[in-house]
């Protein structure tokens, strides 16, 4: 009987050692395993990401200085891209809604603009609004600026909670019978958007914001303080002023509006010339430049004439869904003496020790013949049956469909805004 107690006894140590060994050896197993998935997870998080998923910080934006951002190309990314949907954007005008009137494809919204020098950080609308916080940001100039207002509003709404944003005008500034600003408030991160109405900068006959179809354009030389009164608040301004000089001639006023009889008729480049010339010296006496980031936004492509680009001289970018691939294009409506106005004027100012950065979105614009909104937008007067019958006519490639070209002109805007933000 005790023998056979002496064996149990053994029989349960052994019992015991070989259970000990298995507990050990799964022990082992789950703790190779654990480091397994936390090692493969720093892997996989220090692992450089695709240019079109690097992450959004304030040390990506750094890496970006030296790199000419303006050079580069259009790569397709319908992952990445649109940033939103125009259905769920509702400050998007009928000018720019071109889903909403009638245009069928959307590839034109996929295209994301690769710098052949670095990457672009993904855009991240949350972390944005946090840089901006306590900012007003304020766009100055003609129609596209204003597509490029209503884009940067859309990027960034969309993360905004119902009733913690407004859109309205502001009823203090006011013209002979409406209103030149507009504004988008965030209100949970103090943050406004702004768009005010001056085609030519200065005081014109253009300054109506919807009544402003004028072809004799005349510009009050001397008067940029009715309108640049309502700028100096800001803690960015961009500028642009290209389209409304397109006429041969301007009429160069010197007294009032009202008294329009003493003028000069004058180059649409002089005139240009001249009203940079106001421009910069109310920019650099009236803006506090340690507060203030100022930006003036190149000329962009209007692709009116399809033969730039290989097609019959009576078309243009009606029907057009890809970009031109070939690279330096440059479609025959830009005025390059324009630019080099532009250009050299800011040279003079940054002399002075204030800096105005061009963002120079001209070439970028050139190869996006499929951006434009053609015939798929909101027209405000009748068409007429010569239009109908041919809509080549009166298809619109100035201005820019939403989702699309501008969005990509604000990314590249916030690059140099947010890597100025200390």
């Amino acid at each position: 009987m005790e023998k056979k107690k002496r064996l149990v006894k053994i029989w349960d140590v052994k019992h015991m050692f070989e259970s000990s060994l298995i507990i050990f050896f799964i022990i082992g197993a789950l703790t190779t395993t654990a480091v397994y998935y936390v090692n493969t997870d720093e892997q996989y998080t220090s692992t450089p990401a695709s240019p079109a998923t690097v992450a959004h910080s304030p040390s990506v934006y750094d890496s970006l200085e030296g790199c000419d951002l303006f050079s580069g190309k259009w790569v397709h990314d319908n992952d990445s891209y649109p940033l939103y949907k125009e259905q769920e954007c509702p400050y998007i005008p009928g000018e720019f809604a071109c889903g909403q009137y009638g245009r069928m494809d959307s590839k034109y919204q996929q295209w994301r603009w690769q710098p052949h020098a670095c990457s672009l950080p993904r855009f991240d609308a949350k972390q944005v609004l946090e840089k901006l916080r306590g900012k007003r940001i304020m766009f100055v100039g003609d129609s596209v600026n204003r597509n490029q207002w209503v884009s940067i509003v859309c990027m960034l709404q969309a993360v905004i909670p119902p009733g913690r944003k407004k859109m309205h005008k502001i009823q203090e500034v006011k013209q002979v019978q409406d209103v030149s600003l507009l504004t988008f408030k965030a209100f949970d991160y103090d943050v406004s958007i702004d768009f005010y109405w001056a085609p030519l900068l200065v005081e014109s006959n253009a300054d109506h914001p919807t009544k402003h179809k004028r072809t004799d354009r005349i510009v009050h030389i001397h008067s940029i303080e009715k309108h640049a009164k309502n700028w100096v608040n800001a803690d960015v301004l961009v500028f642009n002023s290209y389209l409304w000089w397109g006429t041969p001639t301007l009429k160069i006023l010197y007294d009032s509006l009202e008294d329009s009889t003493k003028y000069n008729v004058v180059t649409n480049h002089r005139a240009y010339r001249m009203v940079l010339r106001i421009w910069s010296k109310w920019v650099r006496t009236h803006i506090n430049h340690a507060r203030t980031q100022s930006y003036f936004m190149s000329m962009t492509a209007t692709h009116h004439k399809g033969i730039d680009w290989g097609m019959q001289d009576n078309e243009n970018c009606l029907n057009e869904t890809e970009p031109v691939t070939k690279e330096h294009f440059w479609e025959s409506g830009s005025d390059l003496k324009m630019m080099k106005t532009l250009e050299l004027t800011l040279n003079n100012l940054k002399e002075k020790g204030v800096d105005v950065k061009m963002m120079n979105i001209t070439q970028l614009t050139q190869y996006r013949k499929d951006g434009h909104p053609s015939i798929h937008r909101l027209f405000y007067s009748t068409l007429k049956a010569k239009q109908l019958s041919n809509p080549s006519r009166y298809a619109d490639c100035t201005h820019w469909c939403l989702p699309g070209v501008p969005d990509i002109w604000n990314e590249l805007l916030l690059a140099y805004i947010l890597r100025g933000l200390k």
